[in-house]
């Protein structure tokens, strides 16, 4: 798949035509006919349903307000997709000169037919990335130094054999892409889109377990205790025996087959999982047993957009303070009380990373570019900003006609060393304060970034579409 393409996924088609009107504008020589309304509103109030949905509004009883944030603090492990298994970290002492410290090409990157999607781990003095082929790679944290390569990837033979099996067809150069990995115990445990977990030595990468599912696994796996916890293409969540790599239980929500290219990763706190799938459902579960204590749908119809019934949870829930903030593609940011699943606020809000919970706000970035400051027990904006403000260009087409508007996708944010950090398909690592959102830096990492950046001993971890692991200082 071109890069193209990835972004148009990643950001829910930002620009997709939302109506007769704009078909008309945006046909050539006149062909939409004219602009005068084809069509009169009987009785009633007129409501702009369009300015409904989209305006996110500061709150008037928060403006020029200050807000407490902690100081940094060091990371010392980042063993989940999320830093640690409630994927809530608040701010991380990391990159203070913020400038390069080493490059590793790690693999295989994005293209037509594979993708990098695996977020970036990292414990005992070493990094673990997946690449584009599900070779894992275990790094050197402060040089760089490869210390050894596993691929899950089966052998030609063996995946069109099981392809087959499942009525699919198919061959080991496509069609196994996603997954990621999770470290605890001393074991590096491995999901992916060939349709396996394994678990490998964290010191030697030797293989310890693989474990075979029958549908692909595209999000990164979950460690807590004595299980791993993976979410399926299917919207099937399984529990596996960390040192056995035998099935717990499993649990299936509502399928759904329009998803994302993204795909999410559990939250574990306490015996609770909370699972997030494509059909806009989070559910919490027992961590023991699989049996579910509540659900809630983040979703709600559009008639303004076509997409907003892509009801995807690509963004990884974050448990903070007995809170679930959770982000749904199809316009909904949810505050749900971990114990009764009640919502505490509700925001309309479409996006595709995790919110970032810390002090006393919560960071989001919507799919279309915007960063939103919101009070964490309120639910009531600070500020908004426009992170694509002066990076929206024109790119294709022909004398002026047919060409596209492409917008930067975002991925992030992270608090480190007082910045809050994003990476972006345009290839860049952004700084911005955290207090105005003003923009304070920037990297050129060398490839398009659509995986947030990690945190570990001082440094911070940007792996690219392009299979290169860089160290920010």
């Amino acid at each position: 798949m071109n890069r193209v393409l990835k972004v148009a996924l990643l950001c829910g088609l930002a620009a997709t035509v939302a109506s007769c009107g704009t078909v008309r504008k945006v046909l050539p020589f006149g062909l939409g006919g004219s602009d005068e309304p084809q069509a009169t509103a009987t009785e009633g109030q007129r409501i702009s349903v369009l300015e409904f949905e989209q305006q996110l509004a500061p709150s008037a009883a928060l403006s020029g307000r200050d807000f407490f944030l902690p100081g940094p603090q060091p990371a010392t492990a980042w063993t989940q997709p999320g830093g640690n298994p409630e994927n809530a970290v608040e701010h991380v002492a990391a990159a203070a000169e913020f400038a390069v410290g080493w490059r590793r090409d790690i693999g295989a990157g994005s293209s037509d037919s594979r993708q990098v999607m695996a977020p970036v781990v990292a414990d005992n003095g070493r990094v673990f990335v997946m690449d584009g082929e599900a070779t894992v790679t275990a790094v050197d944290s402060s040089s760089g130094a490869v210390a050894w390569k596993v691929s899950v990837k089966p052998d030609e033979k063996e995946f069109q054999r099981s392809f087959f099996s499942f009525g699919m067809g198919g061959s080991s150069t496509g069609g196994g892409f996603g997954g990621g990995v999770a470290v605890g115990g001393g074991k590096v445990f491995i999901s992916s889109g060939y349709r396996t977990i394994s678990a490998v030595d964290q010191a030697t990468g030797a293989v310890l377990w693989t474990t075979p599912v029958d549908v692909p696994v595209h999000g990164a796996p979950t460690v807590s205790g004595s299980r791993v916890y993976v979410v399926d293409v299917e919207n099937q969540i399984f529990a596996f025996d960390v040192n056995t790599g035998q099935q717990a239980w499993t649990y299936r929500g509502i399928p759904e087959p329009a998803r994302l290219m993204r795909a999410s990763s559990p939250a574990v706190t306490g015996e609770t999982v909370i699972a997030p799938f494509s059909s806009g459902e989070v559910v919490a579960l027992r961590a023991a047993t699989g049996q579910p204590v509540w659900q809630q749908v983040l979703s709600r119809a559009s008639r303004t957009s076509a997409l907003s019934e892509i009801r995807d949870i690509a963004g990884r829930p974050v448990v903070s303070r007995g809170v679930v903030y959770a982000v749904g593609h199809s316009g909904v940011m949810s505050a749900i009380d971990v114990r009764t699943g009640q919502p505490k606020w509700q925001l309309p809000i479409a996006g595709v990373n995790a919110p970032l919970p810390v002090g006393d706000v919560i960071y989001v970035v919507s799919k279309s570019g915007e960063l939103t400051v919101i009070n964490r027990e309120t639910g009531q904006v600070y500020w908004t900003r426009d992170l694509n403000e002066g990076r929206v260009r024109q790119e294709g087409g022909f004398f002026g006609m047919f060409d596209r508007t492409v917008r930067p996708v975002w991925s992030g944010p992270l608090l480190a060393s007082n910045r809050l950090v994003l990476a972006n398909s345009d290839g860049e690592l952004v700084a911005f304060d955290p207090k105005t959102g003003l923009q304070t830096a920037s990297i050129n990492l060398g490839g398009p970034a659509f995986i947030a950046p990690a945190a570990y001993n001082g440094a911070l971890y940007v792996l690219t579409d392009r299979g290169q692991l860089v160290s920010i200082r």
